[in-house]
């Protein structure tokens, strides 16, 4: 294993790994030893007791984060003749509406953050899964970026808000960011109570036991602050 720099090693110094957090105080932990340059990302990891090799335990779905993500969402969205002049007009990044652009993507172009398609460019849109699947860019119904012409203004506007997906891996486990290290410690509670309602809400009926096992915060280059899932699990949204 490759050894850890010297700021790595201050801050988790400042962890103790054996104790469980109350969530406000693990995220102010978090804001504290975050050492980057730069406004970090803080991350969410929450290991779920599913078996992700059963489709009946699949976990996904959205969430709008209240307080945003911190960051400028890039929206692409798949659509033509007059839905394409509604995406440019409720401040898509990039509206694609030719094959000519469309494979732009399927050569690897993956520069936005979030992909919208309408239903009649699923045709289309479904040959890119190869590229935009891996990455979670795939537009899908479940995940409400399968939408009519009437509802793009409503769903760019909830992306670039601060809508995020949430999926879980083989693993069982769910990488989601909530905000920054400069946002304030209640505005990253607000995010990461939201997200652990929804997470909570997409619950598969076939699960048995503890649901939430173990959440993890950390910002994107330190080390994890381990959370009481019981206490974030108990949290009432305050937005």
């Amino acid at each position: 294993m490759a050894k850890r720099g010297k700021k790595y090693r201050q801050a988790a110094e400042q962890i103790d790994h054996q104790r469980l957090y109350a969530p406000e105080e693990a995220l102010e932990l978090v804001k504290k030893i975050s050492f980057e340059q730069f406004d970090a990302t803080v991350d969410v990891h929450i290991r779920l007791g599913i078996d992700a090799r059963h489709s009946d335990q699949q976990v996904r779905g959205t969430v709008q984060l209240p307080e945003g993500l911190g960051k400028t969402v890039r929206v692409l969205v798949f659509a033509t003749g007059d839905a394409a002049k509604v995406a440019e007009q409720a401040g898509a990044d990039f509206v694609l509406s030719d094959d000519e652009s469309i494979k732009k993507v399927e050569d690897g172009w993956t520069d936005f953050d979030v992909a919208i398609a309408v239903p009649e460019m699923m045709g289309k849109v479904g040959k890119l899964g190869r590229v935009l699947g891996p990455r979670g860019l795939m537009p899908n119904p479940k995940t409400d970026t399968v939408v009519g012409e009437d509802h793009l203004p409503r769903v760019i506007n909830a992306a670039k808000a601060g809508r995020i997906e949430f999926r879980a891996d083989k693993t069982g486990n769910v990488h989601v960011p909530i905000g920054k290290a400069g946002f304030s410690a209640k505005q990253l509670l607000d995010n990461l109570t939201a997200l652990v309602e929804a997470i909570s809400k997409a619950k598969p009926p076939a699960t048995k036991g503890s649901f939430i096992r173990k959440i993890t915060v950390t910002s994107c280059m330190g080390p994890g602050v381990k959370v009481d899932p019981l206490q974030a699990e108990s949290l009432e949204a305050s937005f």
